[in-house]
């Protein structure tokens, strides 16, 4: 007598593939519509929000590139200064604000550089305790001061306390103050992006940690220093309040950072914005086309020389 198989037959009860046409009947399928819906949404809203973070930027540039193109074509402007020139009168150029500029956010970086990567060292490698978070918390603090904050508190040690003039020297301590925290914290950032083994690799070996934080741990995050750096120092060539309070404008070439009155293209800028005239006009826009075509610059030159000093894997 044979008997009657009772399994269940596997092939009756496999799920049959949909093809491309086929609806979305089950649960999950509807709940796969449901996502890619909700994906769609969030990619054109991120797009949407880029849109509108891009376009104010595109509308500045375009309206400080077309109004102040001009003038940078001109050979004079990169080799004149403005020593003579009325705000009626066209010509001139602007090589003493550029060298100005470029001499205090020099003197700015040499003066912050060290003491914010030195603090950051201290707080990522050595930092512990009351005195950790002590100089964490003036960090923090010196982030949120105000540009004329900082202006007026150097002129008050400066020139009310120590009785010196107003100078270019004076300029760059006050913007020294607004340099080191943004350096201290990119710096701390990339220090805590260092793995942990390359640390304890190099402890292995027998080498001191002072050894190690120069040889592995420092150019391993070099790259992100170096643009921690030219973040700060892109944002000290811009300030104007502390050069209004500490540096007074000359249209002469001036280099002495002791000598008196040195001119910088945000004082440039401030100079001129009040005249009405077209000629004045024209050079401050030529003046603020500048000033961002120098921090573009200092940008570039930062990611080249990040690149060619990173470690290679």
């Amino acid at each position: 007598m044979s008997s009657v198989s009772t399994a269940p037959d596997v092939t009756s009860s496999r799920v049959q593939p949909r093809g491309p046409g086929s609806p979305m009947l089950s649960p999950l399928g509807r709940q796969s519509r449901g996502r890619q819906l909700r994906d769609h949404l969030a990619r054109i809203l991120v797009w949407l929000a880029f849109l509108v973070a891009l376009a104010p930027l595109v509308w500045i540039l375009w309206s400080v590139i077309s109004q102040g193109y001009h003038l940078l074509l001109d050979s004079g402007w990169w080799t004149h200064s403005q020593k003579g020139i009325t705000a009626r009168r066209e010509g001139g150029g602007a090589v003493h604000a550029i060298q100005g500029t470029l001499l205090q956010g020099a003197v700015t970086a040499a003066i912050s550089v060290p003491l914010a990567v030195l603090t950051a060292i201290y707080l990522v490698e050595y930092g512990r305790g009351k005195l950790a978070r002590t100089v964490s918390f003036m960090v923090d603090i010196l982030t949120g001061i105000p540009s004329i904050v900082a202006g007026l508190f150097i002129y008050a040690v400066w020139v009310t306390t120590l009785g010196f003039q107003r100078v270019a020297f004076a300029v760059s301590l006050s913007l020294v103050l607004l340099m080191i925290p943004t350096v201290v914290r990119s710096t701390e950032e990339m220090l805590k992006l260092v793995p942990n083994e390359l640390r304890e690799a190099s402890y292995a070996l027998g080498v001191p940690k002072w050894k190690t934080i120069v040889k592995v741990v420092l150019p391993t995050a070099f790259s992100g220093i170096v643009t921690g750096i030219l973040l700060g120092l892109a944002r000290v060539m811009g300030e104007t309040a502390p050069l209004l309070i500490l540096g007074p404008y000359t249209k002469s070439i001036a280099t002495d950072l002791f000598g008196g009155y040195m001119a910088t293209l945000p004082t440039m800028i401030n100079q001129d914005r009040t005249e009405s005239l077209q000629p004045a006009v024209d050079r401050v826009w030529a003046a603020a086309l500048t000033l961002i075509i120098l921090i573009l610059i200092l940008n570039l030159a930062g990611r080249l020389v990040a690149r060619l000093g990173s470690v290679r894997k």
